[in-house]
């Protein structure tokens, strides 16, 4: 157990945590979980560079890493999916192809085979991260516009309202990673999907 398997371990165990004040419909408490998704998010670079600084990657590491990682966003948007702020049908789709390419990649890597993100898997990722980063954002705002009753957004000539202009959004951009998580996940599955059986 070295120091980035630590920081690895770290991000499984502070994803609940957030989970637990960003449900909390206050304006600090989301602050806090905000900032503890930010620290966890931070490992995920750190562990990586750690242990090749280091020259501690271990085959542990390889493993736990996306693990953690899928966890996190995972968290996330379940979390979302509680406030009201996401689809659950997309959540859903997206958190099984998540996992379920990270058992295949498992069994590749037991069977001697590294998989390597494609780029459409990169990107996927990111647009993950971006989704989770905007929905972040207005749940922090959220609890003052509800305590304080704004409600509309005033721009010059007409008013915009808060609620249906931010869940229309939400689901726009939960779509976008939603297309790439099934795409990348057909392409994996269809590249690699050799190593779910037994005589490979």
């Amino acid at each position: 157990m070295n120091f980035p398997n630590i920081l690895t371990i770290t991000r499984i165990i502070l994803s609940p945590v957030f989970m637990v004040f960003i449900l909390i419909e206050n304006f600090y408490f989301r602050m806090i979980g905000t900032g503890i998704f930010l620290v966890a998010a931070a490992t995920d670079i750190a562990d990586g560079y750690f242990a090749r600084r280091l020259g501690h990657a271990t085959g542990f590491g390889r493993f736990m890493d996306p693990l953690a990682d899928k966890v996190l966003v995972s968290t996330a948007f379940l979390s979302f999916v509680q406030l009201g702020y996401a689809k659950a049908w997309m959540v859903i789709i997206i958190i099984v192809r998540e996992f379920f390419i990270t058992g295949l990649r498992s069994i590749a890597a037991y069977k001697g085979t590294v998989i390597s993100p494609s780029f459409l898997a990169k990107a996927k990722t990111f647009t993950q991260m971006l989704a989770v980063a905007v929905i972040l954002i207005y749940a922090n705002i959220d609890p003052w516009f509800s305590s304080t009753h704004a409600t509309q957004i005033v721009i010059p000539a007409w008013s915009l309202p808060i609620t249906g202009w931010a869940y229309n959004l939400f689901d726009v951009i939960l779509f976008i990673p939603l297309i790439l998580t099934v795409w990348t996940g057909f392409d994996y599955l269809l590249k690699y999907g050799g190593f779910v059986r037994t005589n490979q």
